[in-house]
């Protein structure tokens, strides 16, 4: 046991180890005040001078009236968001016809199609993404002989349900002048064709021109992939009322057309096998005038025709699309039926007949290069750097106008090439075999088309 004596030491010992501690641990109060001045004065030698606070406002200033000129003498501008858009085709083919006793051979260069678009919002909606939009484009088709320039679509379009996230269904409506959601070929634009013609069976039944009225376009059950931001509904509809004679130009009857598309997307996710293979199906269901002659006012008078009934125009197709890279396959079979008057036909004696076409057409193509995946198109690169690409293709186009008749079947067989050197721009190149099984001739040509956007 320590002694009283013993004890007042040790604690004598720790008191003064605890002060010299304390002591330690402070600052010197000479030093810090030291160390405070020395921050003061080098914090008043860096104040800016009256000198330097005018120079920042001279160049904010002339910053200001720079942007400003610019927006003012070099930046389109409008009364609401505008996004500009373009396609020019140039064209050059050379043809030639063989038949029974006549050869012919012809080359042209051409300016195929101009295309301009304006699209943009009229009313974003930030909350729920259901925008008010609106589109309208040009065409100028100069090879005709001459360069009119027609109104093509013309829509205001909204989105009737929320649509912020991928897996958000979709239901928009679009009314004005807009192409016919008709299968694939007819609603397929020109930037996304691999073929430089349509289909035979797009202009024959009149699935090419624009129609004036309201369509509806939905989807139900979306499949996503975030990691691609990949989104495949299963199921896709369309329905829409339309005029049904054509684009820029009024009804010339009451009935209106109705159309109807219904598309079925195998579910599967970004890396499947079976990613973007569908089946959809359409029908047109439309109504045309028929004429007939009407006697003249005297004897001597020759006839004119004049409407005397509707006949029906019906148009059914089912279609198959693949398009996993690199391969590709697109199938369409389209069934027409018109109903229609005799050419002889007079108002008072007619009789009314049914015609029954059909068309098919075939698509297969190959995909050399990484334009076609996301994951290259997603890099952001200055100028034009793109992944280069070819897509070389074989189709065979079948047209049969009428189904009743034997042998007079039109077909094209058409082998070519697509060179995409940039992001809106690429090189085409076909090679057509044409037969004529009702006249037994056959035609070969060869074009060649330069295809660019904007």
């Amino acid at each position: 046991m320590l002694s009283r004596n013993a004890y007042f030491r040790l604690a004598a010992m720790l008191t003064l180890a605890a002060i010299s501690a304390r002591s330690e641990s402070k600052p010197d109060t000479a030093s810090a005040i030291a160390a405070r001045t020395d921050t003061t004065a080098a914090a008043e030698e860096q104040k800016a001078s009256v000198a330097d606070v005018q120079g920042v406002q001279t160049d904010l200033e002339n910053y200001k009236f720079q942007v400003q000129r610019d927006r003012d003498l070099k930046t389109a501008q409008s009364t609401r968001s505008l996004l500009v858009t373009g396609v020019v085709q140039g064209r050059g083919g050379w043809t030639e016809a063989r038949a029974a006793g006549a050869y012919h051979k012809h080359t042209a260069g051409e300016v195929a199609t101009a295309l301009v678009g304006f699209s943009g919002n009229l009313y974003r909606d930030y909350r729920d993404a259901r925008n008010l939009t609106y589109a309208l484009r040009f065409v100028a088709a100069p090879s005709g002989g001459s360069a009119p320039v027609n109104l093509l679509d013309a829509t205001v379009g909204y989105s009737l349900l929320r649509s912020l996230a991928l897996e958000d269904q979709r239901l928009d409506v679009s009314f004005g002048q807009q192409q016919l959601p008709f299968g694939l070929e007819a609603q397929t634009t020109d930037e996304f064709k691999p073929v430089i013609t349509n289909a035979q069976f797009v202009g024959a039944l009149g699935l090419g021109p624009r129609q004036i009225g309201l369509i509806v376009r939905g989807d139900f059950l979306p499949r996503v992939d975030y990691g691609y931001n990949y989104r495949a509904p299963i199921i896709q509809y369309v329905l829409g009322v339309v005029n049904g004679n054509g684009q820029n130009a009024t009804d010339d009857n009451d009935a209106k057309d109705v159309i109807g598309r219904l598309v079925l997307t195998i579910p599967s996710d970004y890396n499947s096998w079976l990613r973007q293979f569908a089946v959809g199906a359409t029908y047109y269901r439309g109504w045309a005038n028929l004429s007939a002659l009407k006697p003249g006012a005297t004897p001597a008078a020759a006839a004119t025709p004049a409407v005397v009934s509707l006949g029906d125009k019906i148009r059914t197709g089912v279609d198959v699309y693949y398009n996993h890279h690199p391969f590709g396959l697109n199938y369409e079979w389209v069934l027409g039926e018109d109903q229609f008057n005799p050419a002889t036909a007079t108002v008072s004696n007619y009789t009314t007949g049914v015609r029954k076409s059909n068309g098919q057409v075939l698509t297969l193509f190959y995909n050399f290069g990484e334009q076609f995946l996301r994951g290259y198109r997603a890099q952001g690169r200055y100028d034009d750097w793109w992944p280069k690409s070819l897509q070389p293709f074989l189709r065979i186009d079948r047209w049969d106008p009428d189904i009743r008749a034997e042998n007079n079947e039109l077909d094209v067989y058409t082998a070519g090439v697509n060179f995409f050197f940039a992001e809106t721009s690429k090189l085409q190149f076909n090679y057509n075999r044409r037969v004529d099984n009702a006249k037994g001739a056959k035609l070969d040509d060869a074009q060649g088309q330069i295809q660019f956007g904007f």
